[in-house]
């Protein structure tokens, strides 16, 4: 009954990770993106305050100054001594800038604690401005922490959901300064690809020249795809980028088998092939069980006499024995999932069959393990 349950549990397995045989079309804007159009990362440094005694503790001296330094600023002079921070905590405040987006427009960021608060519950986020790299300010936040769970503890112990110490702000950020992007009078472009292949970028290129043939699209590398713009859609390079990242590409990808040894998760690529190979698995188990034997002494044997503890050993091993399984040639993932199931294997028995036919020669894909 155990083998046959997780004989199941394999084959449900096989059959979500296995990749359907027939490669599907997919939208050039979910596999690539255009020169330009790209997030910018910023970042700030706060303080969130309202905090019910979970702040940062009196030692953390950083959160200490930054409050001392803002209270000056309004007219309030405090010594740092004197100042406790139950309620305050120092955080970092990072979001990425969205392309295009224009001054005014909302943003969410997301809040981090940089010392030993306990919990940003309840907080709320003081004026905050986010810079670039580049030191300038691209916008403002501020507003109330959302942390989606919660932290109790007590003297004995406490009880947590999600991370207390992380929260988000959702339209928390007011944009002040628009990221300068190029867009206008461009007699030429190029599309970068998110995973880069020789095969997809010659596809994409094909296909943006049947859709516009005086673009002239010709792959650079596996990655980039540079094509001009035709000069009647210089003047509305919107609209054409908007037909573009719409056109249907089939994108190709590396032979590959995924395997992660803590979960026991296998996924199997959509053209992974194996060379004729004969597999045969069993698994050993060995236990070993040792038990306590009291010997006492008989009545009125003496002064000397004592109890003894002996220990007992039992081992006992145990090897499955398993029918040796030729695979085919040039099978395909059905053919592999069959005959993998034929001889009964697990998750994990999975994973060191395919280490052994990878050592072997025999898996012609790439072996990934995370």
């Amino acid at each position: 009954m155990q083998t046959r349950r997780l004989c199941l549990i394999l084959q449900a397995t096989l059959l979500i990770a296995v990749w359907s045989t027939t490669a599907q079309a997919v939208r050039l804007k979910d596999i690539a993106t255009f020169e330009g159009v790209r997030p910018n990362q910023i970042i700030g440094y706060g303080l969130v305050v309202g905090l019910n005694g979970t702040g940062d503790k009196t030692g953390t001296k950083f959160t200490t100054q930054s409050l001392v330094n803002m209270l000056k600023r309004m007219g309030i002079n405090v010594p740092p001594d004197q100042v406790r921070v139950k309620n305050v905590a120092a955080v970092m405040v990072t979001t990425d800038l969205p392309p295009f987006v224009k001054p005014g427009s909302k943003i969410d960021v997301l809040v981090s604690s940089t010392g030993d608060a306990g919990s940003l519950q309840g907080g709320t986020l003081l004026t905050t401005p986010l810079y670039g790299v580049d030191q300038k300010t691209y916008a403002m936040a501020q507003g109330p922490v959302s942390i989606g769970g919660f932290a109790v503890s007590g003297a004995g112990g406490g009880v947590q959901k999600n991370h207390p110490t992380v929260g988000r702000i959702v339209q928390g950020a007011t944009v002040e300064r628009e990221v300068p992007i190029r867009w206008s009078d461009k007699t030429e472009m190029s599309i970068k690809l998110n995973r880069p292949d020789f095969t997809t970028a010659k596809r994409t290129a094909e296909i943006i020249n049947q859709q516009m043939p005086l673009a002239e699209a010709k792959p650079l590398d596996a990655s980039t795809i540079q094509f001009n713009v035709p000069e009647e859609m210089r003047d509305n390079l919107a609209v054409m980028v908007a037909n573009l990242e719409n056109i249907q590409v089939q994108p190709d990808a590396v032979a590959k088998v995924i395997i992660d040894e803590r979960t026991g998760t296998v996924v199997i690529g959509e053209n992974v092939h194996i060379s004729p190979v004969a597999v045969a698995h069993g698994s050993l188990s060995i236990q070993v069980r040792e038990t306590a034997q009291v010997s006492q002494p008989p009545p009125l044997a003496g002064p000397g006499a004592r109890t003894v503890v002996t220990p007992e050993t039992q081992v006992q091993v145990q090897e499955e024995s398993r029918q040796l399984l030729l695979v085919s040639p040039g099978p395909t993932i059905s053919d592999l999932v069959k005959a993998l199931n034929a001889i009964g294997v697990t998750p994990r028995d999975l994973i060191m069959i395919f280490q052994a036919i990878k050592a072997a020669g025999a898996l012609h894909a790439e072996l990934e393990i995370l």
